[in-house]
This record gives C-alpha cells, structure tokens and sequence, in this order.
C-alpha cells in the first residue's frame, strides 16, 4: 500500500516539494554555495565538521556618546557643494602650484610629472583613454 499512496501522492501534489534544492529546481540565477562562505569541511562520514576559525566575527567600535545617526533619511536635503567636474579638480589640485611657477618663471612644460600628470599609462590597472574621460 506504500508504493501506491506514494505514486497517488504525487500525481495529486506533483513534484516532492522536500527533495533537495538544486539549480535545476530554483531560479536561473540561482547557484549552489554562491554568496555563501564555507565554514567547514564534510567528513567521510557524511556529517559537517564546523571550524571555528572561519567563522566570521563582527568586530563593533564601542558607540556610546557617537552623535551621528547610522542612516541619513531620504527625506534629507541635497548637499550644498556642486558636484566635482574635471576643471574643479584641476582647480583645486595643481592650478596654485602652475601659476606659482608661471610668476616665477619656473614653469616647464615638459615636467609635468611634477604637478601630478602622468605621460604615460603604460602599467596602470585602469588605463585611461579619451573615451573613459569624464565628459
């Protein structure tokens, strides 16, 4: 009788809504392990052996007396510095130190390295082409 209130038991409720979830079952993106670390190891026995070591600890700072709040409100107004452009950069970085040099005739334009130019973006990890600048 087991065998035949199994087999009715599924042709009433469709699939074993308990078997094992696997990509095949869950969304597209879904992955077995992704987004999660592994804090342990199985043993032969098939039980998991847990490892304290890499379990992650919360490391908090002591708050008491903090005036800040730990969100700021959607409801918060807009700040009032304009956003950082290009020229406003260059305004705030190495346009005093180029017309110092400019008064004291000190400016050479072939030593730009000195003013935080780079001549080159050979090495870098981001290289930077016209088409990444800032437009």
């Amino acid at each position: 009788m087991g065998v035949l209130s199994e087999l009715s038991r599924g042709l009433v409720r469709g699939a074993d809504r308990m078997a094992a979830w696997t990509s095949k079952r869950g969304p597209r993106t879904f992955y077995k392990s992704r987004g999660a670390k592994v804090l342990g190891y199985q043993t032969v026995g098939g039980k998991f052996r847990l490892v304290p070591e890499q379990v992650p600890r919360l490391v908090v700072p002591d708050l008491t007396g903090f005036k800040l709040k730990a969100y700021v409100s959607y409801k918060a107004p807009p700040g009032s510095e304009p956003p950082l452009t290009a020229r406003a950069l260059f305004q705030r970085t190495a346009a005093a130190q180029i017309e110092k040099d400019l008064k004291e005739g000190a400016f050479d334009p072939e030593k730009l390295e000195k003013y935080g130019f780079e001549p080159s973006q050979e090495g870098k990890l981001f290289q930077l082409f016209p088409k990444n600048f800032v437009r």
